[in-house]
């Protein structure tokens, strides 16, 4: 089996990066009107009325140039591209000046801002290439704009498998942990487990073992779910939880953030019950994907299918998610099944 030890630091070092310029930028946000911090402009929206913010921009434009100075041949499969950028200044800028002010920071020469705009795009890659990364620079980004969870979530897929995912979750407050230390970056390489990084700045943080929770009774379990009703059907979840005979009120929360908390042990069950005719994006579920199984716990769509990530930027093979800890995963699928 290869190692891909070089990849995982790599995008460690990247997600960590991503991730302060994104706590930076949420903090302006979220400033009181008028101060010097205020950022009302944040935000704008997608074609497809979905929000982008500054941060998704700044975040995307340094995890790609990390991985083009790293590993210059692989293609980057990305959420965003620079096009909106290119026809409005004052986002432009704004993504640019905190680029700028990261690379500053850390003792680096600035970039131009053809520069930044070229590192976004380097994202345009369509999933073809048998090696490449998928980048979601800020999954979750309307519980980034309401200043709660969200996560920058980073995945090398080779030969349509995933070999390595990060995630970094800035706003994450471990609930088991007797000192709480608010940010984690969770990491994972094939055949070599998991592991957490608690204080999400400071590289020199030993990490920990990451591990899924024993709970063997589903009616134990905990199970969590997108907070966006848009995203999955509540309804249908709470049947399912039904059926399995939990009574616990289930926890919603933004972001592969639920992946990082069923690999951890607090939470057992990740339903995501898709709405319509809905079909997932690899950088939703890739990096989070790769934590799980890896602490021990088991990942498939709602048949109980692998999900398969050979066929582009979409998991077109594949319907809604089902992530557990792996102790019955089989009973979880049962139970959509009956519902």
């Amino acid at each position: 089996m290869p190692s891909y030890e070089n990849e995982r630091e790599t995008a460690l070092a990247a997600v960590r990066r991503a991730g302060r310029l994104c706590q930076t930028i949420q903090e302006a946000m979220h400033a009181p009107a008028g101060s010097d911090g205020a950022n009302g402009a944040a935000v704008r929206q997608k074609e497809d009325r979905s929000p982008v913010t500054v941060a998704d921009f700044g975040s995307q434009a340094l995890i790609c140039r990390a991985l083009a100075e790293a590993f210059p041949d692989d293609p980057v499969v990305g959420e965003e591209d620079a096009a909106m950028l290119r026809s409005d200044d004052d986002a432009r800028e704004q993504v640019v000046r905190s680029v700028q002010a990261v690379l500053e920071d850390d003792g680096e020469a600035t970039a131009a801002p053809d520069d930044v705009l070229g590192w976004i795009d380097r994202g345009n890659a369509d999933g073809a290439a048998e090696r490449y990364w998928t980048v979601d620079p800020i999954d979750g980004t309307k519980g980034f704009v309401r200043g709660d969870q969200y996560a920058v979530a980073l995945a090398l897929i080779v030969d349509g498998r995933v070999e390595v995912g990060v995630l970094g979750l800035p706003n994450f407050m471990p609930v088991a942990e007797a000192v709480q230390v608010k940010g984690l970056l969770v990491a994972a390489e094939r055949g070599e487990g998991a592991a957490g990084y608690a204080a999400y700045e400071g590289a020199e943080a030993a990490p920990t073992g990451v591990t899924a929770s024993p709970v063997s009774d589903p009616a134990e379990a905990r199970f969590c779910e997108s907070v966006e009703s848009a995203h999955t059907a509540h309804g249908a979840a709470a049947e399912v939880a039904e059926r399995l005979g939990i009574t616990r009120e289930p926890l919603r929360v933004d972001s592969q953030a639920k992946y990082a908390m069923v690999a951890r042990g607090d939470a057992e069950i990740y339903l995501r019950l898709p709405r319509g005719d809905y079909v997932e994006n690899i950088w939703d579920h890739a990096a989070g994907m790769m934590l799980v199984e890896e602490a021990g716990g088991a990942v498939t769509d709602l048949t109980g299918k692998p999900l398969d990530f050979s066929h582009g930027p979409e998991l077109s093979e594949n319907r809604g998610i089902v992530a557990t800890n792996g102790a019955f995963h089989e009973r979880v699928i049962e139970a959509i099944r009956d519902a």
